[in-house]
């Protein structure tokens, strides 16, 4: 014998229901003792502290990034342009 019983309810009223504790008053006040304790600690930010962080090589890194990419969309176009005159690996010699 199967039973199968479905209860439309909210995640609050499973809570109760389960006899779970409420902790949204708790979670409340975690978040306003962290939003404090950013506030007070936001002056000690460094905005180039945070970018040499995020970025190690700074400026320089994002330069050589954007070189590599022109690069390889100068050789892909190049490549393209050539078409069946390419000798590069995977390319087909005509007999002659």
């Amino acid at each position: 014998m199967k039973v199968k019983v479905d209860i439309d309810m909210t995640a609050e009223e499973a809570r109760t229901l389960m006899g779970l504790p409420d902790v949204k008053p708790m979670q409340a006040r975690l978040m306003e003792q962290f939003e404090k304790k950013v506030a007070q600690n936001f002056s000690y930010i460094d905005p180039d502290t945070i970018a040499k962080a995020v970025m190690p090589m700074g400026t320089q890194g994002l330069e050589k990034f954007n070189e590599l990419m022109w690069s390889m969309a100068r050789n892909a176009m190049g490549q393209g342009k050539e078409g069946s005159g390419s000798t590069g690996a995977g390319a087909k010699k005509e007999p002659k």
